[in-house]
């Protein structure tokens, strides 16, 4: 059991703030960020004899990480769907959120670092492209993963990944375009015959 915990921590552990950023980007914020890294580290640690020494264990660890999230939200809309269904009965409108920390997830230092770091209009941009597209481009701009450890991440062929990082960056011109213009990052276009 030692030598696992020993190569989990030499092997694993240094990808901890990639796996953390890659989940900031698919949960969009650092609450459920935290709790997807944990979630992802603990079934990582559970499954380490199914790691194979020596391969890619950051693509490993966000394969991971993406099936946890997916599992995740899958069950949120799960549970909004009968929430949503119970309330229908009731006057008062139901939260999911527990009021003891609806008052504090406005305040979250360490959110409010990482955007000023990245300017806000990216990180809001890149938050608003559909999952598909936001896992692509994250693994590919953002941690610099090839392509075909992407798709080995995302579970479909290399194509595919190129194909949502074209549409994904597009959309992403699109949405950026007029404030890199107000920025001075690009010349506003000149219209005219």
């Amino acid at each position: 059991m030692n030598e696992g915990r020993t190569r989990f921590e030499e092997e694993a552990l240094p990808h901890l703030d990639a796996v953390y950023r890659f989940a900031l980007r698919l949960a969009g914020s650092a609450a459920q960020a935290e709790d997807l890294v944990q979630d992802t580290f603990l079934r990582a640690f559970k499954s380490w004899d199914q790691y194979t020494t020596g391969t890619q264990c950051k693509s490993w660890l966000f394969t991971i990480c993406r099936n946890v999230f997916l599992r995740q939200r899958e069950r949120a809309l799960r549970h909004d769907e009968i929430v949503e269904e119970g309330s229908r009965h009731h006057i008062d409108p139901v939260t999911r959120e527990n009021p003891v920390f609806a008052a504090t997830q406005q305040k979250d230092p360490e959110r409010d670092f990482f955007d000023h770091l990245i300017d806000r209009h990216v990180v809001l941009a890149i938050q608003g492209l559909p999952d598909d597209y936001r896992m692509a481009v994250v693994l590919s701009d953002v941690e610099g993963l090839p392509y075909a450890e992407i798709a080995q991440i995302m579970e479909v062929p290399v194509g595919t990944i190129k194909s949502r990082l074209f549409r994904g960056r597009r959309l992403l011109q699109e949405k950026l375009r007029d404030y890199a213009t107000e920025m001075g990052y690009i010349q506003p276009k000149v219209s005219g015959g």
